[in-house]
Order: structure tokens, then sequence, then C-alpha cells
């Protein structure tokens, strides 16, 4: 078939290779206002394509990390579509801001727990315009109204005839039609769902190319002549490179080339284990004056002495000062988090070609806006010039946002560039950092350190105040300007807004700057103001003398959904106080982040070593309209992992600014003979859906935290990790 384009009132039609193209977008402007005001108008894109063979193409705005949202965006098409499950593919859309943005970021990305939010409109309109254009054509093909003609399970047809088709022997016909607007299109009703909300819906569409091993990722990738790359780094953050001495390396059979980058030294190499080897034998000397040589405990040192003042204001209702003043009671504690390394099970690694005209490049990217910016600014080249190919991706946690901070130093994209031009053109290379890299050199989950306080006044609480001080990832990087007056509102998410209402309140903030280059963690601000609000609460409860459940639920009166998933998860657990016997006690935690309310109890004991065990965990999630029931559960579930990985282990230390950790034998995660039983319940909602990848991790923490403060360990040694060093854990 010869390609032919259409352009009608400004959306593009495609039909080309056997194939038919629909699609739309929203304009930036205002894009989330369009996406809850499906009125407004679509520009035209391709997010749909179907073949002459009946295949079913979703082109995925976002990254498939493991997350499910390939599963996700597939699931929103096929039931406007009405299409065979069978026939669903996926691939990654092409890297173009203006068509596949994210409109909850305004960029072309995955984060934030986003992705089902702001697609949820979009995708479910390109699946009906899709299913618009088979009907149209089969009206067209028989010659009977459009009206009486309907399509189930990928298969076009008229009722009380034999005439009927699938998808593919419309292509041709829907080619020739003008598709119609996919605002002026009536979706479903939530009765009229199939695949949509069922727990018995779509399998996960990914899964059989993973355990096949066909799914391919970065480290799978293998190009004739390609060279590996790996990148000898300073043994101290900040430091910079002098000299070197590649000597020995060019020895190693398989080295090809040393050359110097932002980062270090790169080693080039005919395949990992030579890059690796070779790496091993360079010398280096490194100029530390602007090094960060501190070790952990001075860093939170001075975050502590930080915190003695007020920082930039969050958010102040009433006069905290007077209430602090005519208390009967002040209640004070302290918590602290280290830096963390995000450790997926994929490190990071992607395939890189420059020609000298133009780039290419292949790896799980995840913010494809803001790695293109990067390249093109590298090569000098137009976005037009630097094509990014994204596939799956071996795990994120947050570890793949590059925020592109250049006071802290090149990251992945950086890194490909420099290599790349290094060499000089007309070389394939793979940049690949080792596990050892990652965990001693990577970018981590910022120290943080929270000072809450609260007035007690005739047995209730009358102020609360919350001053944090830590690191900010958005400062100096391509988010600085989300920084307002000097508050990083990641610093404060969940803090400045908790579930609770206080007549007298204060949240302020300090940004502490630093050496260590410090990024995202999968719930971003979450990981700690959640633990520091859910802690203190308890603590404060107790010391009140009120359930930990009916405490919180008293103070909700401004958080109907949150004490929504408090009542669901207390009544899971057949909650009658924190106290089960058998030397266990359970911990309550609650959260709010991206829009999703979640809740969690965690049964928890303590082992002859001293050491905890967690035996159960039941978690509430009101996430509205629940898409993929089964991944929801399991992002949830793999969530709580996570958290307890974070929870338990979870620390990276400084001494004299040499990180302590290597890999999984000193920074361990989870295993699976230490995984809880795990219920989760979702919460029927016919609110817009909300985002689930995250919500896992928050409360785990403070939950179990709580539960160990019923079983004596002390309230004010209550930060993390909660395993102490020197033992090992209850099996």
């Amino acid at each position: 078939m010869k390609e032919l384009n259409i352009d009608v009132s400004r959306r593009r039609f495609i039909a080309g290779a056997g194939a038919l193209i629909i699609g739309a977008s929203l304009p930036l402007k205002k894009a989330m206002a369009a996406v809850i005001n499906p009125q407004r108008e679509f520009e035209a894109n391709a997010f749909v394509q179907i073949g002459l063979d009946g295949i079913v193409t979703v082109l995925s705005k976002h990254t498939e990390v493991g997350q499910g949202v390939y599963t996700g965006m597939a699931t929103l098409i096929a039931e406007e579509l009405d299409a065979d499950w069978s026939k669903i593919r996926v691939v990654a859309a092409p890297v173009d801001t203006s068509v596949y943005k994210n409109l909850s970021l305004g960029i072309q990305g995955t984060g934030g727990s986003s992705s089902i939010a702001n697609a949820y409109e979009q995708m479910r309109r390109m699946g009906a315009a899709a299913r618009s254009l088979m009907v149209s054509a089969a009206a067209k093909l028989w010659n009977q109204p459009a009206s009486e003609i309907i399509v189930q399970n990928g298969v076009v047809m008229l009722p009380g005839t034999d005439l009927k088709a699938g998808f593919g022997e419309l292509v041709a016909i829907a080619a020739q039609l003008t598709p119609p607007d996919p605002a002026s299109l009536v979706l479903k009703k939530p009765e009229q769902f199939t695949y949509i909300g069922k727990v018995k819906g779509p399998h996960r569409i990914d899964s059989r190319d993973k355990v096949t091993g066909k799914a391919m990722y970065s480290q799978d990738i293998k190009k004739p002549g390609m060279l590996t790359v790996t990148i000898k780094r300073p043994p101290l953050f900040g430091s910079k490179l002098v000299s070197f001495d590649d000597s020995l390396t060019r020895q190693y059979p398989g080295v090809v080339d040393v050359k110097a980058t932002p980062s270090g030294v790169a080693v080039y190499a005919t395949s990992t284990w030579a890059a690796i080897k070779g790496r091993d034998l360079l010398k280096a000397s490194w100029d530390d004056a602007n090094a960060e040589r501190r070790s952990t405990a001075e860093i939170f040192a001075e975050f502590r002495s930080t915190a003695t003042t007020p920082g930039v204001l969050a958010r102040k209702t009433g006069d905290t000062r007077q209430a602090f003043a005519s208390a009967d009671k002040i209640i004070e504690a302290e918590y602290t988090f280290p830096y963390l390394a995000h450790a997926p099970m994929e490190p990071l690694n992607g395939y890189i070609f420059w020609d000298g005209d133009s780039v290419y490049a292949e790896y799980g990217c995840q913010i494809q806006t803001l790695d293109q910016a990067q390249l093109t600014a590298a090569f000098g080249l137009p976005p037009e010039k630097v094509k990014i190919e994204t596939i799956m991706a071996g795990g994120s946690f947050g570890r793949r946002i590059d925020f592109g901070n250049p006071k802290l130093g090149p990251d992945l994209a950086a890194d490909m560039a420099a290599a790349a031009l290094a060499i000089g053109p007309g070389k394939g290379i793979k940049v690949v950092w080792t596990r050892e890299d990652d965990i001693r050199s990577g970018w981590y989950r910022p120290m943080v350190l929270h000072k809450m306080r609260a007035a007690i006044r005739n047995n209730q609480i009358s102020a609360w105040t919350n001053t944090v001080a830590g690191n900010s990832f958005f400062k100096d990087s391509a988010f600085d300007a989300a920084i307002k007056n000097g508050l990083d509102p990641m610093l404060v998410e969940g803090s400045s807004e908790p579930p609770y209402t206080f007549a007298n309140f204060q949240c302020d903030a300090h940004i502490v700057p630093g050496h260590v280059p410090v990024t995202s963690l999968r719930s971003v601000g979450s990981t700690h103001t959640c633990h520091a609000v859910e802690a203190f609460i308890d603590k404060v409860l107790d010391a009140l003398g009120q359930d930990p459940v009916e405490g919180r639920l008293a103070l909700m009166t401004d958080a109907p959904r949150e004490a929504g998933t408090l009542r669901a998860v207390a009544k899971a657990a057949n909650w009658t106080g924190p106290l089960v016997g058998n030397n266990r006690a359970r911990g309550v935690a609650v959260a709010k982040a991206f829009n999703t309310r979640v809740a969690q109890i965690a049964e928890v004991s303590i082992g002859e070593n001293g050491q905890p065990r967690v035996h159960k965990v039941w978690c509430a999630v009101d996430c509205g309209i629940a898409v993929n029931p089964d991944v929801i559960k399991a992002q949830i579930e793999g969530g709580i992992g996570y958290g307890l990985s974070v929870a338990l282990y979870g620390n990276i230390t400084l001494k004299a600014g040499h990180v302590e950790q290597s890999n999984f034998n000193n920074y361990r995660p989870l295993r699976i003979n230490e995984m809880p039983e795990i219920e989760v319940i979702i919460i029927p909602s016919d609110e817009a859906p909300t985002g689930v990848g995250e919500l896992g991790v928050p409360p785990i923490a403070p939950a179990v935290a709580n539960a160990l403060a019923k079983l004596g360990r002390s309230r004010d040694d209550l930060s993390l990790p909660l395993h102490k060093p020197g033992s090992t854990i209850e099996v």
C-alpha cells in the first residue's frame, strides 16, 4: 500500500506500511485543565496502530520500568476500542514532547506516579477514536448504518446478520476516512467496562517476554563493532581528575582506548569484562580540595544545628508561639534519614552512536525530554538530530530520573555523550555502571532531618511544628524553578499538609547544600515526611493515652478519604489495639501522596537477637478508579517490600567522605524469606485514577517503627534504619 498522509482539522491520519495509525494529544498549554475538560481540542498524533493482521499496537508515552504501565496504557486503549486483548501489543513512543508529553508534568517522562492519572482520559479517547473508524469503515463496506454496528472483542459486526469483520480487514477502508474528533466521542460508563477495574482482567502484557527472556534491556544490547565503556570515578564526591596512568590498562586484552571525561576516566573495550578489568588497572590522581570529606555524623550535626531555628515557611495556621507558651506539656522528637541508594536490579547503562551529524541512543530512558535536552546540548545538535529509542528498564525507583544538575556532576545521559565525544564519531558505545559504581558513586535519596514539637493543653494537641533540614535535588537542576522563595516543595510534601487538623500548625524547611549528588527516590519526599509525621503522631497519642487508630481518626476532620482508608485497614486487621499477644504488636501509619490515600497496619515482633520481624501487613488504598486491580496489588506489595528494605537496612554512610557500602553484601535488600504476608484492600471509588506505583513505600517504615515502640523499643530510637548494625535479622 502506498503511504498516504491526510491532514484534516489539525488532526492527522496516516495510513502506511499496511497499518492504520491514529492518535491525538492535548496542547501543552493548560494541559491538565484539558484532561479535566475533555471538550478541549486534541491535536493529531499517533498513539494507536492497527495492522492488516489485526494486531493493535499501542504507543506508550510512559516508560515500562516494571510498574506495569504498558499494561495500563493498553487497558485504556483496549477498553474503548473493544479490542481482543490477545492481539494487543505495546511499544515505546518516540521522543516528541509536543505529542507524547506527560500531561501532569508538561514534559515527556515517567514519574510521580502520574502515568495512569494523566493518561486515563486521553488514552480512552484514542481507543474510542480507533473504534469509531472501524465502525465507519464497516458501515461503508456493508452499506449499513454505523449506529447499528457493534464491536466485541476485536470483531466488528452487524447484529442479526452474518456481517462481521476483524480490524485488519477494515484497515484499507478506514485509511480513506476522516478521523473523528476524539473530544466529541462518548466514552463508556463504568458499568460497561470489560477490562478496566476487573479483578480477573487482562494479564500483564509484558510478563511472557520477561519470563521467557525475550524482553530486551539496555545491558542486552550488542551491536556490530560496539565498544563497552566503564568509567573510573573519584573516591570522593566533588573531586576532580588531575592525571592518570593507563599503561597497564592498555595492555589488558580487549581494551581499545582510554579517555578523560567530566566523570573521570573512561575505559573502552570490546567486552564488559575487559572494560572492568582494564579500569581496575588504571591509576589516577585526584584534586580533593572541594570534595566532601565529612562523615555521616558530621553532616547530620550540620543539619541538627540548622534545624534549631525555623526555616522557610511552608504552611502556618494559628499562633504556634502562643500555644507553646501556654502548653501544659511539650513533646519533642528528632528523626534522621540517611542517604539511600536506589539499587534497581539493573544498574544504569545505555547505548549511544554518534556519526558526526546525528545521535542515536537506546536505553531505559525515563525522562525523555530532559535526557534529549542534555544530549542536544552536549553535541550541539538540534532535537530532530537526536533520537532516543526507549526500551524497558530493569527497575528504577527514581534512579533513572536525571534532573540534570551540573553542579553535582554528570549522570548517565551526560556520561554517554561525553564518552562518545571523547572517542570521536563513528563508534557505537555502551556505557555500563556496575553495582559498585551505583552504590559507591551514584545519586542518592537526600539526607534529611526532621525536628518535631507538639504542645499539649488539657490533654489535647494544641500546636504542632515540624522543621525540616535536608538536601534538595531540585536545587540547581532542571526543576530549580519549582523552588519558590527558597522552599523546596519536595522537602515538605506530606509534612506541610498532614492528614490531621491542628488549630496551631507550622511547617518550615532549610535547604542544606552538599557535594553528594542527590535525586528522587520512590515516593519522593514521602520517604521521610510520612515516617516523621506518623512516628511522631503515634508518640503524641501514646503520651495522651489514646488508641493509635481512634486518636488519628479524631484528628482527620478535614481528611475524609484518609479516614476511609484507616477505617478500612483497621477493619481488615480486626483492630482491637496495638498489642495482640504472642510477643507481637501492631503499628499504624497513614499517608497521602500523588493524590492517593493509603493506610497500613504492620504486625511485628522482636527476635532474640533484638531485631524486628514483620509478620503481616494490611494495606488499604484509595486510588480512585482502579484500572488494573492486579497491577495495583502487585505495586503495593512490591512497594511494601522495597519500603521494608529501606526501613530495616537502607543506609549509605560516609566515613571521611568515602562511601562505606559497595554491593548487596553491605547494602542489602529484603530477602524473600523476610517478606511478610500482605493483604491489600482497594477501596471502591468513582474518583479519577491516582498513582499507586510509589504508595506502598511511605507508611511501612513508620508502621513498623510504631509497632516496635509498643514492644519496648525506645521512641527516641526510631530513625532509619530500624535494623541495628552488628546483628542479623531474625528469619
